[in-house]
């Protein structure tokens, strides 16, 4: 074949081993500046415990209350049935185009840039909503803890904390995950086998046996379906951030290696960490507990601090609200740091303001951390309204959002497969391809957009013009910013056969087409174990 024979008169400065020094390793990302200094391992523990935070240990309060533990566990499901097609269809995406840009510039070449406008300052609202909720939880927290300085002091402490980490570049932020999100998994690991011995009756003091009683008094549903609905979009916000492997894949050493490990990662998030905490949350803690909605603190909020007490700890609320803490340390640092990458790259696609685009010698985009940071203010309606109030408001706010920017990627993927079979490729030649496309796909899609139209249809009875109001505004932002978009600038949607599938794809693929050499796992197979674990460690 005639690449074979191209192979064979490659140039001596072009050996097989340069794979292993070309542009997806150097040290900064030529187009947008950042520096590429996050391992495998940074990747990974992000996908499997990065961004999980006191959304899951205290929104799952204001979840089982509304509708109790079999609700719980139907929409942490369902939600991450959705999230698991979500991944496959990104993981197919990014690994063939490893940007920074991830799905809001995918979105701009396989749709149409205005909606890919659209895509990312949705996006970018999302990690602003919940930026605000972890400025929200941690002075909560701290004023739980000692009131002698004012909830807005806490806040500007922490503002000035997360704005000061994060200038000091990419390795010290994908470290500090690291640690922290194990950190994250032996706390849930611990209370899972609380959770078990509680339930069995092996706890010291205790008379009998817990077992399900929480199923049976005060049952597993509140106020029915009803109560079911409810539930989803409080699991839409837990679920935010398991898409976000794709923002940091510019930021990765090896994305050929890491972006695939990762996307497979987040199989045992769903299964371990949401459904875990779903099951054990229902199965030790009452959902009519009156912690839940009249708590004095957010730890009070928490079923794990509840069922503590339960058990026969009052002080476990410290306990919590320590790990609550921790967690808000690593999310707001994680919230901080997607939302920037995202104002960066779609300031360089010219879908933001260009000084937003700028990074510094290290890597690190100054104005859009600053930016990013300052949406936190909005935590600050805590002081008029309550923390429980806020939360719930902001929770409201990026729920919707979350199911746009889900169904996005799901129609992005459409479209590039669409276009890469109308051009002649086949899915063999893909590095990683999607499960059960294209119904995987669809499934994605329509799922996301009839959750998006229904999570807010209890406000419709009684009518609440407020919280309906909170529950659907971003939805028609979203066309709102596509359509008006698309009529200042006169963009184009992509025909099939127009939209180019070679920029930007991985260069060690198109190297090995070259060489004649396998891609994706397979090529990878071919390198001893030790030589990949201690190149990608």
């Amino acid at each position: 074949m005639e690449h074979r024979k191209f192979s064979k008169d490659l140039p001596e400065e072009a050996p097989p081993s340069s794979l292993d020094r070309d542009d997806d390793f150097q040290r900064i990302d030529p187009r947008s500046g950042v520096k590429r200094g996050l391992k495998t391992r940074h990747l990974s523990m992000m996908a499997l415990a990065g961004i999980i935070g006191p959304g899951l240990l205290v929104g799952a309060g204001g979840a089982l209350a509304n509708g109790g533990p079999a609700s719980l566990l139907i929409g942490f499901g369902i939600i991450g049935i959705i999230a698991f097609s979500i991944m496959q269809s990104l993981g197919e995406l990014t690994t063939l185009y490893p940007t920074g840009g991830a799905f809001t510039q995918l979105s701009d070449r396989f749709v149409d840039k205005a909606f890919g406008v659209a895509v990312g300052w949705n996006y970018w609202l999302i990690w602003g909503c919940v930026l605000a909720n972890e400025y929200n939880v941690v002075s909560s927290i701290l004023v739980f803890w000692s009131d002698k300085v004012p909830l807005w002091g806490y806040f500007l402490i922490f503002w000035f904390f997360f704005l000061g980490f994060q200038m000091l570049g990419v390795e010290s932020f994908g470290e500090a995950e690291f640690w922290l999100a194990l950190v994250k998994l032996a706390g849930l690991c611990a209370y899972f086998i609380f959770g078990i011995i509680y339930a069995s009756g092996g706890l010291i003091g205790q008379k009998e046996a817990l077992g399900f009683r929480y199923w049976n008094d005060p049952g597993p549903w509140v106020s029915g379906f009803r109560g079911v609905a409810s539930v989803f979009v409080f699991c839409s916000t837990f679920y935010a951030g398991v898409e976000s492997v794709a923002v940091a894949a510019t930021e990765t050493k090896n994305p050929a290696v890491a972006v695939p490990l990762a996307i497979r990662q987040v199989f045992w998030r769903i299964i371990f960490i949401y459904m875990g905490s779903a099951f054990f949350f229902g199965l030790t803690c009452p959902s009519d507990a009156e912690g839940l909605v009249n708590g004095s603190s957010r730890a009070l909020k928490s079923p794990m601090t509840i069922a503590i007490q339960n058990a026969g700890w009052e002080g476990g609320v410290h306990l919590i609200n320590a790990f609550i803490f921790i967690t808000v340390l690593s999310a707001a640092n994680s919230s901080i740091y997607i939302g920037s990458r995202t104002l960066l790259f779609m300031a360089k696609d010219g879908k933001a303001p260009r000084f937003l685009g700028y990074t510094n010698s290290r890597g690190v985009p100054v104005y859009a951390i600053i930016l990013t940071n300052l949406f936190g203010v909005l935590s600050m309606m805590n002081v008029s309204t309550g923390g429980s109030a806020a939360y719930s408001y902001i929770v409201n706010l990026s729920g919707v959002s979350t199911f746009c920017v889900w169904a996005a990627i799901s129609w992005t993927h459409i479209r590039f497969r669409q276009a890469w079979s109308a051009q002649g490729r086949h899915p063999d030649q893909l590095p990683f391809k999607s499960l059960w496309y294209p119904w995987n796909a669809y499934f994605g899609l329509f799922a996301n957009i009839f959750l998006a139209l229904v999570q807010g249809w209890t406000t419709l009875s009684p009518f609440d013009a407020g919280t309906f109001v909170d529950a659907y505004i971003l939805l028609p932002l979203f066309f709102i910013i596509w359509f008006g978009y698309k009529f200042v600038f006169k963009t184009k949607f992509h025909g099939k056969y127009e939209i180019d599938l070679d920029a930007g794809r991985r260069k060690d693929l198109d190297m090995r087409e070259l060489l004649d050499e396998p891609s994706g796992e397979q090529g990878q197979a071919k390198r001893p174990l030790w030589k990949r674990l201690w190149r990608d460690f």
